[in-house]
C-alpha cells in the first residue's frame, strides 16, 4: 500500500477503507441468516491503521441489528488500540437474544481521514471454555502480616524511601489495631506505638515502601490496614493512599482524607490473579512538603469462611422471626402428635437484578430471572439519554415493554435514573441549552417520566452519582438537586427517592467515603429534599467483610434504608468470583440497615464488567451462579415436627411466604401464610 511497505500478516491481500469522513465509516458485511439467536459467537479480526499522521487509534467491531418495531441496535463487540506500525488482533463475543430482520457486522473507530485496514475477519460459534478449577492455596496463613518490621522494632530496616525523602522512627502512635483490622484479626497484641516519619517529601508519591513480591500468593484476598497522620503546612484536606506497584501498575489498597493532626485509620484490600515479577507496597498522598506518618502497617490474607460463620448468626437474628402455628377448628383438640411440614416458598428480602430490553427476548434469561429475583432495575432504558436521545424525540417503548414484563411476573422495579450528574453521560442537545432552557428541560423530564410511570416504580435514583459529578448543579445552582427530589416527590409520592453513588463501601475513594456521603445526604435533607433511601452501587473488587460492614455501620446512623443498587464482582476464576459475591451478599443480608440487593446483571455478554457473570452466554450456570443459588436456598426455612398438646407448632424462620402441610388420619391439608418482620413471636391461626 502507498510505498508498498504494508504487507498482509497472512494471505495475499487486505481490505482498506479509505476516504473516511466519520468515525463509524469502515468495512462491513451482512450476516443475516448466518447467525442463530441464543448462540454465542466469537469475533476475531486482524486490523491496522494508515495515514493522516495518526499513529494509534481505537478500532471497534460493532453489530448493527434491525428488528421490526424497534429502534436499530448497535452492539459493541470488542475494541483494540491499532497502530500504523503493526497488525493487531481484535477479539470479542456477541449473542443475539431475539430474531432480528437484519444483522450487519462492521469495523469502525479511527478518526476521519485515517484509513482502516483489515487483513481478516472471522465470526464463528464460540467454543465453550471449561472453567478454571478452584485455586489451591497451600498454607494461606490467614491473618499473618506479610509486612517486614511492621512494629519498627528494628528501626526502618525492611523499609526504604520511595523517592528522595527521608525516613525516621518516632513514637506516640496508637497502640491498638485499627478497628477494621481488629474485626478481622480479633484479639491481637498491642502495637508498639512507633511510627515511620517521612520528611523532605517533594512529590505526592513519596513515602515509605517495601518489596513484598515473594510474600503475596495468587488468588488470596489481602486486607490492608494502617494508622496514618500528616504534618503541618497542608493546604486543605489531604489524601493518603496505601498503594501497590504490581509490575509498575498502580493498585489501590485504600485511601483516607485527612484535614487535621489526628491519627486516622486507612483500610482497603487487594488481590493479584496473575503472577507478577515485582510487587511493592508504598504509602503516599499528601502534597509536597507535608510530612507523612505511618504506623502499624498490616497486610494479611483474610479468612472469609470464619467471617461467614459470624454472618450466618447475625442473619438469623435480624432476618428471622419466631412463629407459632395455632391450629383451631373441627378436630383440632385431637391433633396432638400430628405431623406438620413447613416449607418456605419465597424469602421476602429483595434480591433483584439489572436487565436490558434485549434480554427479555430471550426466554432462557427470563426463566432464570423470574425464578431467582423478585426485583428488577433497567440498565439504560429509563435513563434520559435513552428516553430522549434528541430533543423531543421520546422513546419509552423499551421501558414500557420491561415494565409490562415485570408486572406480569409480580416483580417490583427500581427507577434508574431520573438524572445523571456526570457530564459525560449528558446528551449533547442538553449541553447546548442555555440556563433557562435547561431548567425547562429538567422540569419536562421530571413531569414526563414520573407522570407516565406514576405508581409503577417503587424507587427512583433521582440524580445519579452526585459525589462524582456536578453538571446540573454547576449550571442551575445548588438548589437544583434538592428541587429534583421535591418535584419527584410531588409527582409520585408513593416512590422512595434514593441517592446513589459508587466506591462508598470499599475504602478506595475519598470523594465518596461514608463520611462524605453522610454529609451530602444531610445537606440535601437540610434543603428539604425528601431523601428516602441510600443507594450503594457496589461495583467492588476483592471485598473484605469488615471494610464493607464499617461503611454500612457509619451510614446506618442516618436511619434510612440502604440498598446495594448495582452489585457486581469480577475475577477470572469463577470460584473466587463466587466467593467475592458471597462476601457481599452475606454482609448485606446480615446488616440491619440493608433492605435490598440489586445485582448489576448476571448473564455473560450483558454485563458492564468482564468476568462478572453468573450464567454463561448460552445459559449454563457457572460456579459463581451455583454459589448464588446455594445462598438463595440457605435463606429459605423449612421445619418438620408434631403438633404439641396445646395444638401448636413452633419454629423460627426467615421472613417470607410459607406453606404448612398437616397430615391428619382423615386428610392432608395445605395452608399458606406469611411471616413479616417483627420482634415478637408471630402467632398464625390455622383454621382446619
Amino acid at each position: 500500500m502507498a510505498d508498498g511497505k504494508i504487507v498482509p500478516q497472512s494471505g495475499k491481500a487486505f481490505a482498506s477503507a479509505t476516504e473516511r469522513t466519520q468515525n463509524w465509516n469502515g468495512i462491513q458485511q451482512e450476516i443475516t441468516g448466518r447467525v442463530q439467536r441464543k448462540l454465542a459467537y466469537s469475533v476475531a479480526a486482524v486490523v491496522r491503521i494508515f495515514g493522516n499522521n495518526v499513529t494509534t487509534a481505537t478500532v471497534q467491531a460493532t453489530l448493527w441489528v434491525q428488528t421490526p418495531g424497534r429502534n436499530d441496535q448497535y452492539v459493541g463487540i470488542a475494541n483494540v488500540q491499532a497502530t500504523d506500525k503493526d497488525w493487531v488482533q481484535l477479539q470479542g463475543k456477541f449473542l443475539l437474544n431475539g430474531s432480528p430482520s437484519k444483522v450487519v457486522i462492521y469495523l469502525e473507530g479511527p478518526p476521519p481521514g485515517t484509513d482502516l485496514l483489515v487483513n481478516s475477519l472471522f465470526v464463528k460459534h464460540a467454543e465453550k471454555i471449561p472453567p478454571s478449577p478452584a485455586p489451591v492455596i497451600e498454607n494461606p496463613d490467614f491473618g499473618v502480616n506479610i509486612i517486614t518490621n511492621s512494629q519498627l522494632d528494628d528501626r526502618t530496616n525492611g523499609w526504604f524511601p520511595l523517592g528522595n525523602c527521608n525516613l525516621s522512627v518516632g513514637s506516640g502512635s496508637p497502640h491498638i489495631l485499627p478497628p477494621m483490622a481488629r474485626a478481622s484479626l480479633g484479639v491481637h497484641e498491642p502495637l508498639s506505638g512507633r511510627y515511620i516519619h517521612v520528611k523532605n517529601r517533594t512529590q505526592t508519591w513519596m513515602g515509605p515502601a517495601q518489596m513484598i513480591t515473594d510474600k503475596v500468593k495468587l488468588f488470596l484476598t489481602y486486607q490492608v490496614s494502617a494508622w496514618v497522620r500528616i504534618g503541618s503546612g497542608a493546604n486543605g484536606p489531604q489524601n493518603v493512599n496505601v498503594a501497590l506497584g504490581v509490575d509498575n501498575q498502580w493498585v489501590n489498597g485504600g485511601q483516607v482524607e485527612i484535614n487535621d493532626d489526628r491519627w486516622h485509620e486507612i483500610g482497603g484490600s487487594f488481590r493479584i490473579e496473575k503472577q507478577p515479577s515485582k510487587v511493592m507496597v508504598y504509602i503516599q498522598g499528601p502534597g509536597a512538603g507535608v510530612d507523612l506518618m505511618v504506623a502499624g502497617v498490616q497486610i494479611f490474607p483474610v479468612n472469609r469462611e470464619a467471617r461467614f460463620k459470624y454472618l450466618r448468626h447475625q442473619a438469623d437474628k435480624i432476618r428471622k422471626r419466631d412463629v407459632v402455628l395455632k391450629f383451631s377448628g373441627a378436630g383440632s383438640s385431637s391433633l396432638s402428635g400430628t405431623n406438620v411440614k413447613v416449607v418456605q416458598t419465597q424469602n421476602s428480602f429483595p434480591i433483584g437484578s439489572c436487565m436490558s430490553r434485549t434480554n427479555i427476548d430471550n426466554e432462557d434469561f427470563i426463566n432464570f430471572f423470574v425464578k431467582n429475583f423478585n426485583w428488577a432495575v433497567f440498565g439504560n432504558e429509563l435513563k434520559w439519554y435513552w428516553t430522549e436521545p434528541q430533543q423531543g424525540n421520546l422513546n419509552y417503548k423499551d421501558a414500557d415493554d420491561m415494565v409490562a414484563l415485570c408486572q406480569k411476573h409480580n416483580i417490583e422495579t427500581r427507577g434508574h435514573c431520573i438524572f445523571w450528574e456526570v457530564q459525560a453521560t449528558v446528551q449533547q442537545w442538553i449541553q447546548a441549552l442555555n440556563k433557562d432552557d435547561l431548567m425547562k428541560a429538567v422540569q419536562n423530564r421530571l413531569t414526563d417520566l414520573l407522570t407516565r410511570y406514576k405508581g409503577k416504580f417503587k424507587h427512583y435514583d433521582v440524580n445519579n452519582e452526585m459525589l462524582h459529578g456536578s453538571y446540573y448543579q454547576d449550571r442551575l445552582g445548588k438548589d437544583i438537586r434538592a428541587n429534583m427530589f421535591k418535584t419527584a416527590n410531588q409527582l409520585d409520592p408513593s416512590a422512595t427517592l434514593f441517592v446513589n453513588d459508587y466506591h462508598v463501601e470499599d475504602g478506595c475513594d475519598t470523594r465518596s467515603c461514608p463520611e462524605r456521603y453522610i454529609e451530602h445526604i444531610l445537606d440535601l435533607q437540610e434543603q428539604g429534599a425528601p431523601v428516602g433511601g441510600i443507594g450503594i452501587q457496589g461495583h467492588i473488587d476483592n471485598p473484605v467483610g469488615p471494610v464493607v460492614c464499617t461503611a454500612l455501620d457509619k451510614l446506618g446512623i442516618l436511619g434510612l434504608p440502604i440498598w446495594f443498587t448495582e452489585l457486581d464482582v469480577s475475577s477470572i476464576n469463577e470460584h473466587v468470583r463466587g466467593e467475592d459475591l458471597e462476601v457481599m451478599l452475606r454482609e448485606a443480608f446480615a446488616h440491619p440497615a440493608v433492605e435490598g440487593i440489586m445485582l448489576w446483571g448476571f448473564w455473560e455478554l450483558f454485563m458492564s464488567r468482564d468476568n462478572a457473570h453468573l450464567v454463561n452466554a448460552e445459559g449454563d450456570v457457572n460456579e459463581t451462579g451455583k454459589r448464588f443459588l446455594a445462598l438463595k436456598h440457605e435463606w429459605l426455612s423449612h421445619a418438620r415436627g408434631q403438633v404439641d398438646v396445646q395444638g401448636q407448632f413452633n419454629f423460627r424462620g426467615f421472613h417470607g411466604k410459607y406453606t404448612v402441610e398437616i397430615d391428619t388420619p382423615s386428610k392432608k391439608m395445605v395452608k399458606t401464610f406469611v411471616v413479616d418482620k417483627g420482634d415478637t413471636p408471630l402467632v398464625v391461626p390455622v383454621e382446619l
